[in-house]
């Protein structure tokens, strides 16, 4: 072997570790922010207001990336966790941050292991109690396995890969007009603030809104040197949510457009299934199911991976392998209390929603801080103005949006 192909090797193999690195963090974020509540989200909102539901879609893509874009790039210069960032800032604020995503990532969990239990239920007619505990197990084992990091990366890249792939199939059986979809993503005929503020909560609240970039940092894609590919990391995460939205979206317009009715207020109304039930009959609903299972199982895997990497605030010395145990345990605790439930109650996914509303302008508010009056965390790195200032306007606008979580909160509370 020459001397050049001996030199060549290693920075090939590097490119090749940063372009998987960067891959696993877009999928982790994607996937945390594609699970039960966001399918179920987007089926009511496309069925209740048609095909200007398009607008509120782009203006979440468009909020989502300034939070995600600002986080992403202070953890990289910074080389620090979001809560140990928040610590070195203020003192105790990335404790209370750390505690807030834990428990608001248990809340969270506890309806992802029931939504895989309704997805094997769909697909396989699975009782829901047995597909929550076999979906948990799974998991459990993935954490479990000495080569967990890299198990954990293939299967949320591949299943994100299914789910794109057989809901635009659907979309593609429903035959949604595509003209009017497009018109009113840009010019609606109407705009409901609420669904806006619904969508971004289940896209970047609570733990979603580090996935990605605590993954990045265990892969060590960190330093000024990475900037730039952190930054269309950032952009491809959220633009692969986005995809996913606007096809699952169509499928749903498609449906409704041909003028079936979908209950979204019944009890026990699942909008998502019927649609899919109505555009391709009983494979749709199957369909349905192995895209619920998939969303749930990778959301289960983000939030507990991410919940859990919050632990090292308290716990600096804690190695990945004990890291992984403790979110085996996490796993569990949301598997029992999902077991002595039955299912998910409606209520807890609000207060799950709004609690996590809650932690993304507090959250953002101590990176907004960094950027402006503590660049020295930063070694001296110049944060782009731009950026800060539409970090900031995002800041108020989502602190807006946890003033309006309150309501759902404290009905949970009185119930």
């Amino acid at each position: 072997m020459s001397e050049t192909s001996q030199l060549a090797a290693p920075a090939q193999d590097f490119a090749k570790k940063r372009r998987s690195s960067l891959l696993a963090a877009i999928f982790l974020m994607a996937t945390s922010a594609i699970g039960p509540g966001f399918i179920t989200q987007t089926a009511t909102f496309t069925s209740t207001m048609g095909a200007a539901f398009a607008f509120g879609i782009l203006a979440s893509i468009l909020i989502d990336f300034v939070v995600q874009i600002n986080i992403w790039r202070m953890i990289t210069v910074t080389r620090m966790r979001a809560s140990d960032l928040a610590n070195a800032a203020i003192p105790g604020s990335g404790h209370l941050l750390a505690v807030l995503v834990i428990f608001g990532g248990l809340v969270f969990n506890v309806g992802n292991i029931a939504g895989a239990g309704l997805g094997l239920n769909a697909m396989l007619g699975l009782d829901p109690k047995w597909g929550g505990l076999l979906s948990a197990l799974v998991a459990i084992g993935i954490f479990s396995s000495k080569r967990a990091g890299v198990a954990v990366d293939r299967m949320i890249i591949v299943l994100g890969i299914v789910m794109v792939a057989l809901t635009a199939f659907v979309a593609f059986v429903s035959n949604p007009p595509l003209g009017e979809a497009l018109r009113q993503t840009v010019w609606p005929d109407t705009i409901n603030f609420a669904t806006i503020t619904t969508i971004v909560g289940g896209t970047v609240g609570g733990y979603i809104t580090y996935a990605g970039a605590h993954r990045l940092l265990d892969k060590g894609m960190v330093g000024v040197e990475n900037l730039g590919a952190v930054s269309r990391g950032a952009l491809n995460g959220i633009a692969v949510t986005g995809l996913m939205r606007y096809v699952l979206f169509l499928a749903v317009l498609g449906v409704v457009a041909s003028g079936v009715a979908i209950d979204v207020s019944g009890k026990g109304a699942n909008p998502a299934a019927q649609a899919f039930q109505s555009a391709a009959g009983p494979l749709g609903l199957r369909v349905f199911g192995l895209i619920l299972w998939a969303a749930a199982i990778t959301s289960v895997i983000g939030a507990a991976y991410t919940s859990i990497s919050f632990v090292s605030t308290f716990v600096p010395s804690v190695t990945e392998t004990g890291r992984n145990r403790v979110t085996v345990v996490f796993i569990l605790i949301s598997l029992a209390a999902y077991m002595a439930m039955g299912t998910a109650p409606a209520a807890l996914l609000v207060f799950a929603g709004g609690f996590n509303g809650l932690i993304l302008p507090l959250g953002l508010s101590l990176f907004m801080y960094v950027g402006w009056f503590r660049s020295d965390l930063m070694g001296g790195y110049r944060y782009p103005r731009w950026m800060l200032v539409l970090g900031t306007i995002t800041c108020v606008l989502t602190w807006w949006m946890g003033y309006k979580s309150i309501g759902p909160i404290f009905a949970f509370l009185s119930l």
